[in-house]
C-alpha cells in the first residue's frame, strides 16, 4: 500500500478517496450530490479493504451496491458514509504512524469496548463514528481508559 500524502499530513480522508478537495464547504457540497462510485473503489485499493468488507458501514446491500455501480454514483447519505469512514480510518493510520498492515487489523479487529464489534462495525452510525474517533483520541494521548 502507498501513503497518500496531503498538505503535509500523511494521510486525510480526501487523499485515502482520491479527492482533490480540501475546502469543507465544496466537499459538503460534492457529498449532496454524490460522490462518484469510483471514489468508493479508491478507498478499498488505497487501504486494501475490499469493498465488500467496506460495503456494510456504508448500508449497502450487495444489490443497492450493484445499482451504484452501474449509476456510477453513491447517494448522498452513501457519501456522506464514506468520507466518514476514511477520515475515521486516516485517524487510524496517524494513530499506527503509517504502518497500515497494523493499523487496518486494528480497524478491523472487534474490540471488548464496543461489544465485540470492531471500529470498522462500530462506524455504521454517527454515534459509533463518534466513539471510535473518541477511542482513537484516547489512545493517542495515552488515556486507555
Amino acid at each position: 500500500m502507498s501513503t497518500v500524502v496531503l498538505k503535509n499530513r500523511p494521510y486525510s480522508a480526501e487523499g485515502l478517496l482520491g479527492l482533490r478537495v480540501v475546502d469543507p464547504v465544496r466537499l459538503s457540497r460534492q457529498i449532496e450530490l454524490g460522490l462518484k462510485f469510483e471514489t468508493f473503489e479508491r478507498l478499498s485499493r488505497s487501504t486494501g479493504l475490499s469493498i465488500d468488507k467496506l460495503r456494510p458501514a456504508l448500508r449497502l446491500t450487495p444489490r443497492t451496491m450493484s445499482r451504484r455501480r452501474t449509476e456510477k454514483r453513491l447517494s448522498p447519505e452513501e457519501s456522506d458514509r464514506l468520507v466518514s469512514i476514511s477520515r475515521l480510518l486516516a485517524l487510524t493510520f496517524e494513530l499506527f504512524e503509517g504502518n497500515e498492515a497494523m493499523a487496518i487489523s486494528w480497524f478491523t479487529s472487534s474490540k471488548r469496548l464496543f461489544g465485540g464489534l470492531s471500529p470498522l462495525e462500530m462506524s455504521v452510525t454517527e454515534n459509533g463514528s463518534r466513539q471510535v474517533e473518541d477511542l482513537i483520541g484516547r489512545l493517542e494521548h495515552g488515556v486507555f481508559s
